[in-house]
């Protein structure tokens, strides 16, 4: 498998763990030091950093407990920005759907920017920037 599709299958995992409430999923596809902030708009403050795999899988964990729907993220127009035998950057967008009372609506839209490493032989998330059009 390329570099690139073994990329494309952590940011895909990490979506599908979202999307299938799969906390432990979302998680592994972290390093255990990785950072990961989010904003909601372009003038929307910061929020975060949220610092390490288990905080990042607590914001996860939290998020779900929340939601009645079912939330579907579409991952498209991925770009690798720069990549190395061991290191890569991407940009991609996000497309967030959510299902709920037999309805799809786009709750927002917006994109990730993505810094991973290999390690151990897998690539893993180290520093994930999520920016969301709108809040949700």
């Amino acid at each position: 498998m390329t570099a690139r599709a073994e990329i494309e299958n952590v940011l895909g995992r990490a979506a599908w763990g979202y999307d299938e409430d799969d906390v432990d999923l979302i998680a592994a596809q972290f390093t255990e030091t990785a950072t990961m902030t989010l904003q909601i708009g372009r003038d929307g403050d910061t929020i975060g950093p949220f610092e390490g795999r288990e905080a990042i899988r607590k914001l996860h964990a939290d998020s779900l407990a929340g939601q009645t729907d079912q939330r579907r993220h579409n991952i498209s127009n991925l770009v690798l920005v720069k990549q190395t035998p061991d290191t890569a950057s991407t940009t991609s967008n996000l497309t967030l759907i959510s299902i709920e009372g037999g309805a799809a609506k786009v709750l927002s839209t917006g994109w990730y920017r993505d810094d991973l490493v290999k390690t151990g032989g897998e690539w893993l998330i180290a520093t994930r920037h999520i920016y969301l059009d709108l809040p949700y």
